[in-house]
């Protein structure tokens, strides 16, 4: 039985370009599947992108228009994107024309290799040093430190991902760029392919630097989720464990300084250190409890476990028994 595919394009003032990349996107579909549709979010475009996807929509059942009320950004336009797609394989490309429709297929045959994600990689990327390339150069250098997912370029939207994926987790921030990384966190595999970038023609860049920071807070946030989002007393109480041994460790200074070399303790400063450091410690481990026991409520309400299934066998219908699931 063949997968069939959904292509999500995000749009924000397109306009120019969604002229040649529509029919482009459609050939290289043509050529590659019988079975696609195209899902375009405008994301509050002001410059006709809207009007005119939609009275090409009108014509072509395959493509489907969802019209966000403004502008919200990238990743919630690629969020209702996945929303409203029904495919076995979702595809992210721009609509800018810098990303090459005609890469799909290599997408394609990556993830028909068993692959769950394949991230694509602008080797000869066309944007500007200063302003694009060096940043995003440091982003993902950064970002695969940190995250242990070692990619050349996170910042490619041309992506292929199997649907299931996204049954574990939502987007927020500026977390689309992040999708490789919450996949490889649930046990998806994934591969990196090289593929062709062009030089904008139309249109200016919607992205910027002050996306460089957003993108590095949002990587602290997927990072704090993924590595204690089930055990967060791990990080609470380590810290807190810490502060407290450094707390009686100045505690210990401040007495060997009074009884060897007669410093009261009430001038040493290394006393309200102590005294701050033990207190700070206590706190985060409180802090580890509450945490605790706010992800249990959150597991045992909505009836999720801290597990993910990739395949049963000889398990028909069956859900799996316990405290922590609830049939549908």
């Amino acid at each position: 039985m063949s997968e069939t595919i959904s292509v999500i394009i995000p749009v924000y003032n397109e306009r120019e370009n969604l002229e040649t990349f529509v029919p482009a996107l459609t050939g290289a579909l043509d050529a590659a599947t019988d079975d696609y549709e195209l899902v375009f979010v405008d994301d509050g475009s002001r410059d006709g992108s809207g009007d005119y996807l939609a009275s090409l929509a009108k014509d072509h059942p395959r493509l489907k228009l969802v019209q966000l009320r403004r502008n919200f950004g990238q990743t919630a336009a690629m969020a209702a994107g996945f929303d409203y797609a029904t495919g076995d394989i979702v595809i992210a490309i721009d609509a800018d024309n810098q990303n090459d429709p005609s890469d799909i297929s290599a997408i394609l045959s990556k993830l028909h290799e068993g692959y769950d994600v394949v991230s694509c990689w602008r080797r000869r990327r066309k944007d500007p040093w200063i302003t694009r390339r060096a940043p995003s150069a440091i982003a993902n250098l950064l970002i695969s430190f940190i995250s242990g997912v070692r990619l050349h370029d996170h910042g490619c939207t041309l992506k292929g991902y199997r649907r299931e994926l996204f049954h574990h987790f939502r987007l927020y921030g500026e977390m689309h760029r992040l999708i490789p990384i919450h996949a490889t966190w649930v046990g998806a595999r994934v591969a990196e392919i090289p593929v062709k970038h062009h030089p904008r023609t139309h249109g200016t860049s919607n992205y910027g630097l002050s996306r460089t920071y957003k993108l590095l807070l949002d990587l602290i946030t997927v990072k704090l989720l993924g590595s204690f989002f089930t055990k967060p007393m791990y990080l609470f109480g380590g810290a807190g464990l810490l502060a407290c041994l450094g707390g009686i460790f100045f505690a210990g200074w401040t007495l060997a300084d009074k009884f060897f070399y007669d410093i009261r303790a009430h001038r040493n400063p290394l006393l309200l250190l102590a005294v701050f450091l033990f207190l700070l410690g206590v706190q985060f481990v409180l802090m580890g409890l509450v945490a605790e026991l706010l992800i249990r409520t959150y597991y045992e309400s909505q009836g999720k476990t801290p597990y993910v299934v990739r395949r049963t066998w000889n398990c028909p219908g069956q859900e799996p028994a316990g405290r922590n699931h609830r049939s549908t």
